[in-house]
């Protein structure tokens, strides 16, 4: 009889664990369905007004820049804003690649990329949802491959082997799934607990997925 007041409080605090993570979630895709809206619009200005692509000082200062304060402004309203200056900037930057593939009468290639990657991401996702399972044990991969990437990029600069672009593509594939399988068993798991840290980590890796499927499709497709 002494334990059932226990037990009262531990369902209590079960039920509000699971209700503050199904908040986290929705809250999460959401946010993440309006910044990928928001993202869409400012490419499609991009690509209007044929702006030039972001150089290489400009992307990365903007990339970590305007991510360090979705981080810093996470859990206040400016983290709102931060977010969407954070995906309208990679949209921005996205405009021109696309303007060169359009250009080249490589749309198709643009629909294949669009279309893969929302299988992949619709794919980890349900996977995670519908099984709960937890995958944590990624953590540990997701690490070594993102220092196999880093090498690999500075690499890029150097030498500009296709051979090394078509492999940094497959592996940005491959973390970009895996990151979204973390990040979403991470947060049903309450791992993760604040939708926007949450709604850029998964948008980062929608965007990284989404160019290295154009990548590797224009690599197969020989162009």
């Amino acid at each position: 009889m002494q334990s059932q007041p226990r037990i009262i409080v531990n369902s209590r605090e079960e039920s509000d664990s699971l209700l503050k993570t199904h908040k986290v979630l929705r809250n999460t895709y959401f946010l993440l369905a309006l910044t990928l809206a928001f993202s869409s619009i400012v490419a499609a200005i991009s690509m209007s007004l044929n702006l030039p692509r972001p150089g290489l000082i400009m992307m990365l200062a903007g990339f970590y820049g305007l991510l360090f304060l979705t981080h810093k402004f996470a859990d206040s309203g400016l983290g709102i804003l931060a977010t969407f200056a954070f995906t309208g900037f990679l949209g921005y930057t996205v405009g021109p690649t696309l303007n060169v593939y359009v250009g080249a009468g490589l749309s198709d290639l643009v629909v294949l990329a669009l279309g893969g990657t929302a299988a992949v991401f619709f794919a980890c996702s349900a996977y995670v949802l519908t099984t709960k399972k937890d995958m944590s044990f990624l953590s540990g991969m997701l690490f070594a491959l993102f220092i196999v990437l880093l090498v690999g990029m500075i690499a890029s600069f150097f030498f500009n082997l296709p051979a090394l672009h078509v492999a940094l593509s497959g592996l940005f594939v491959i973390f970009s799934s895996a990151a979204i399988l973390y990040e979403t068993s991470n947060i049903i798991h309450g791992g993760e607990t604040n939708y926007i840290r949450a709604t850029v980590s998964l948008f980062v890796s929608i965007y990284n997925l989404f160019t290295s499927l154009l990548n590797l499709l224009s690599f197969l497709r020989d162009e």
